[in-house]
Order: C-alpha cells, then sequence, then structure tokens
C-alpha cells in the first residue's frame, strides 16, 4: 500500500482514517504551540495552555478532515484538470 500512496494512488480501507487523524496531529501540534505563543508569550503556563488548545484543536480538525477530504480530493483532482487543460 504505501508503495501506492507514494505513486500517486488513492487511499483505502483504514488507511483513509487514519492519515488525516495523525495528519492533523501534527499540524494543530505545532499551529496551537504557535498561536498560544502568539497570544501569551513565554508565560509560567505555556505548556499546559498549548496542551489545553491542542487537546480542543485536535478533535475538531480530525472530525473536519475526515470529512472534508473526499470533496477537497474531488476538487484537486478538478483543478490539476483545469491545469493540465483537461475538462472534466
Amino acid at each position: 500500500m504505501m508503495r501506492r500512496l507514494a505513486t500517486g494512488g488513492s487511499m483505502e480501507g483504514k488507511a483513509r482514517y487514519i492519515f488525516p487523524v495523525l495528519a492533523t496531529a501534527i499540524i494543530v501540534f505545532v499551529a496551537s504551540a504557535a498561536v498560544t505563543y502568539a497570544n501569551i508569550g513565554a508565560h509560567p503556563d505555556f505548556v499546559r495552555r498549548w496542551l489545553f488548545a491542542f487537546c480542543v484543536g485536535w478533535p475538531v480538525a480530525a472530525v473536519t478532515a475526515l470529512f472534508a477530504m473526499p470533496p477537497l480530493r474531488r476538487l484537486t483532482m478538478h483543478i490539476v484538470a483545469l491545469i493540465e487543460g483537461k475538462s472534466g
């Protein structure tokens, strides 16, 4: 399966659910740290506030990704077809 994904194949089975959950974990982990730092700076309870923001944001992002991925894949393919001059 990993070889197929690397060559542009689609994700199937459990991978289509696991990937967006893992991807959003990394994205929200970094983004929540950046936003928390931008809001409060190097505050004594920075880590507590950051982890709270992460724990709130990650489930929201993961659920959003699970629902948004199928239409986003279709939209991406449509945009690529337009860029390549193909009608869809």
